[in-house]
């Protein structure tokens, strides 16, 4: 394996680390700021693979994920925030406790699912493979779970950096192309999600999906 992986991993484990304090977090302003932290060590990990492997196309990836995951989806996040005035997030389908076990039986599901993919390959680490699955599970189950649509959209946003995560931690890297086009697609999906927030929020005057579907009074 090369030299470089325990530093993977460890960028993987503060990965999934993130991954559970997101779906422990219920005040936005925090879960925009953790989000904001997956996409700094997100952008680590690939320039640290980068180094190891000597893809050198990496370090643009690197850098074009930590512009956009660090700076430009959080500021339009938090925008989005002020604007809608929306605080907090309320209280989820299953309560925290309740969630976290379930997060963790995911993880152990994600680690158990990544053995038949680490052996077609020596070149795979199972570990990471495993942490990037989790990862996934946990930003789905986030989406599942809450009751408002702008923190379904940042559970959103963290499972397409676990799929990125796994796309450049395991296999070393995709073309450029797919990552501009990710980037663009990223981009214009928060300003459109946007405009539709600003639409529902005058339509049914909140964000709350248990009130739009007319579950609550």
């Amino acid at each position: 394996m090369p030299s470089f992986t325990s530093v993977i991993n460890l960028f993987a484990a503060l990965f999934l680390l993130v991954a559970f304090a997101m779906l422990s977090q219920r005040r936005l302003a925090n879960l925009i700021n953790l989000y904001a932290w997956q996409g700094a060590i997100l952008s680590l990990g690939i320039a640290t693979t980068a180094y190891g492997t000597g893809n050198t196309h990496l370090y643009a990836s690197a850098a074009l994920n930590g512009i956009l995951k660090i700076l430009v989806v959080p500021i339009l996040l938090r925008r989005l925030v002020r604007r809608l005035d929306v605080q907090w997030d309320r209280e989820s389908l299953v309560r925290i406790p309740t969630t976290m076990l379930i997060g963790l039986a995911l993880v152990i599901f994600a680690f158990n699912a990544s053995l038949p993919i680490a052996g077609l390959a020596h070149t795979v680490n199972h570990e990471t493979v495993g942490i990037a699955l989790a990862s996934v599970l946990l930003s789905l189950l986030m989406m599942i779970l809450r009751t408002t649509a702008l923190s379904q959209v940042i559970g959103f946003l963290a499972l397409e950096n676990g799929l990125i995560f796994a796309a450049t931690s395991v296999t070393y890297g995709m073309p450029m192309v797919i990552e501009f086009g990710i980037a663009l697609d990223v981009i214009v999906g928060v300003f459109i999600l946007g405009v539709f927030f600003f639409h529902i929020r005058e339509q049914f005057d909140s964000l709350d999906l248990n009130r739009i579907e007319g579950r609550e009074d």
